[in-house]
């Protein structure tokens, strides 16, 4: 899902890099994250990254072939870390409880943390497009996996009253872009740590959270999904996923 690239030396930057990431196209990345979040998406132009950047926009272009494209690579990197963590977890003998704890931490610790609030743009009405159509179905395949997981906490709690329950892990982990959105307006934002737990209560679970902590925590720790940001990756300890 990544953005159509052309790669070429392109023409010298207009002037010294004023963006974090290592490469010109880690500083497009960013400039379009901040811009779309608080320009809109609608409102902001190729031109507009680039001179965010700092860069001619002829060669934005050696990196993305369209705005559009520069999208679906933010998309993709809100969903795809915690899509796959949640595939590398299926083949795994931990408790289904355990495994929607971590996803739910990863997840949410992802869209608390992220340097732009990129999950308000899922409301986009553009998303709508067959050029999303990949992204919408990579959000779906994570969404059955929220969905997998709790349906199989739900069986281990065997409440009949619980059982419409399944989709709601999902929503609660979502629901941080909206908390996050809140805040700029004084409302905290919950860690994700609580986040992990909430999702486990909102399905009736109502063990002790300390060993789910403790075994989450290693599964992260040992999780081979390679794009986890430092954000969401394993905790030092016990109590750091705690707080």
């Amino acid at each position: 899902m990544e953005g159509v690239t052309n790669a070429g030396p392109g023409r010298p930057r207009l002037t010294a890099r004023r963006r974090p990431g290592g490469t010109a196209r880690a500083e497009i990345l960013d400039a379009a994250a901040e811009l779309f979040t608080t320009r809109g998406f609608a409102a902001t132009s190729t031109r507009h990254i680039a001179e965010a950047v700092g860069m001619r926009q002829a060669s934005l272009y050696n990196h993305f072939a369209t705005k559009d494209d520069i999208l679906v690579a933010l998309l993709a990197d809100t969903v795809t870390p915690a899509l796959d963590f949640a595939e590398n977890l299926r083949p795994l003998g931990t408790s289904p409880e355990v495994k929607l704890y971590a996803l739910s931490y990863i997840d949410a610790a992802q869209l608390i943390t992220g340097r732009w609030n990129l999950g308000v743009l899922y409301l986009l009405p553009e998303l709508r497009s067959d050029r999303f159509m990949s992204f919408r179905a990579d959000r779906d395949r994570l969404r059955e996996q929220y969905r997998t997981l709790a349906q199989a906490v739900l069986d281990a709690i065997d409440d009949p009253a619980s059982t419409h329950l399944a989709e709601l892990p999902f929503r609660l982990v979502e629901s941080v872009i909206s908390a996050r959105a809140d805040a700029l307006e004084g409302t905290p934002i919950p860690n994700a740590a609580v986040i992990a737990g909430s999702a486990l209560h909102i399905l009736g679970w109502r063990q002790d959270l300390d060993p789910i902590h403790t075994e989450a925590a290693e599964l992260i720790a040992n999780a081979e999904t390679p794009k986890l940001s430092g954000a969401a990756s394993a905790p030092d300890n016990f109590d750091a996923m705690r707080t």
